[in-house]
């Protein structure tokens, strides 16, 4: 499907701070948004009344079918003709590029070619993709409803006996049969005292047992878009104290997801959250931030925590994500997608949050 790209393309310079001169996307993502290119290595120079995409001999054909019209595709088989493609066509022109994504060694590639007219684009550009369109925020919706339906399906693999591996690939396997073109990231599942005190942990052969806790970080992948969300579930009967930590853990997160609006700064949304923690003497237990925009990348502005200075807009498609950890003991995490809406919040992820497994 073409993408007509020109607002996408004028959004891009506004915000670079391109007035006169060309800005060169680099990144893979703001490429796929602003052109429809899908390919992984192409490069999209953009100036006032032209659009350039170079890339290599593997994707000329399927960018001539993706791109706008409006966009010409030069074929460059070497970075170095893709560096030599930017003076022929910019030959004169001041050339902005995304600072956060060039490496080094590429900056100084380019550079050697263009001298002192290569420049950093402003950093708003890091914005460029925030404000989800009706048919982005379609795609993360089905990423998401997949996800739902494939733990929803898998609920039975949550016994004694079952290995950490063994639930991730039926959750992976599951949401390509539904329709996903594969799993969102690396599909978390941590179990025990142990593991599942480990933010990040990657699924072992470990098998679940009587008592366990069981985090599970599941999304889909949906034409590029992600959706994002956790759960915690016991094995059999937790503790006392296990119990009342997930209690206090529901109240963060559900504190935090109210106070999801257009508007609302994010470092508030976090003081929020932080402050039930710490009422409870739970708050150094909670170790990373709050939560992040998904879009064409799982990792994208906003991303909510204390020392952010982002506030909230409509079209905003944000996590939610408190979680505890203490090794040893046990680890929890409660994660929802929301979309901010034009006066207030959906939820996108709708699995329950009942922690109890059934026998």
């Amino acid at each position: 499907m073409r993408i007509e790209p020109e607002d996408r393309f004028a959004s891009a310079l506004r915000l670079a701070g391109v007035d006169r001169g060309a800005l060169l996307l680099t990144s893979p993502e703001d490429v796929r948004w602003c052109s429809g290119f899908t390919g992984s290595n192409g490069w999209l120079l953009l100036q006032e009344k032209r659009a350039t995409l170079l890339t290599d001999g593997r994707y000329v054909d399927q960018a001539a079918n993706e791109v706008s019209s409006i966009v010409e595709v030069l074929e460059c088989r070497t970075t170095r003709a893709m560096v030599d493609a930017l003076s022929a066509v910019a030959p004169e022109d001041p050339i902005a590029v995304q600072e956060g994504h060039l490496t080094v060694a590429m900056w100084r590639t380019i550079s050697a070619a263009v001298g002192e007219r290569l420049t950093a684009a402003n950093s708003e550009l890091s914005n460029l993709r925030r404000s989800k369109s009706v048919t982005e925020i379609d795609k993360i919706r089905r990423a998401a409803e997949i996800a739902d339906a494939a733990l929803a399906s898998s609920i039975e693999l949550f016994r004694p006996g079952t290995t950490e591996r063994a639930l991730r690939d039926a959750l992976e396997s599951r949401m390509r049969e539904l329709g996903a073109d594969g799993p969102s990231y690396d599909t978390i599942v941590a179990s025990g005292p142990n593991n599942s005190a480990l933010p990040h942990h990657r699924p072992t052969d470990r098998g679940f047992e009587d008592g366990d806790t069981v985090v599970v970080d599941v999304g889909a992948l949906v034409e590029g878009h992600h959706s994002d969300m956790t759960r915690t579930f016991f094995i059999g009967s937790p503790s006392d104290e296990v119990s009342e930590w997930y209690r206090i853990l529901h109240d963060a997160q559900a504190t935090a997801t109210a106070l999801v609006a257009p508007g609302r700064a994010v470092k508030d949304i976090d003081t929020a959250c932080r402050r039930v923690l710490a009422t409870a003497g739970l708050e150094e237990w909670f170790t990373h931030g709050l939560g992040h925009g998904v879009g064409l990348q799982i990792h994208e502005n906003p991303f909510i925590n204390a020392s952010s200075d982002a506030v909230l807009r409509p079209g905003d498609v944000v996590t939610i994500e408190p979680g505890l950890y203490r090794g040893g003991f046990a680890g929890m995490r409660i994660e929802d997608l929301i979309l901010v809406t034009d006066d207030s919040h959906e939820i996108l992820t709708s699995s329950p949050k009942d922690p109890i497994c059934p026998r």
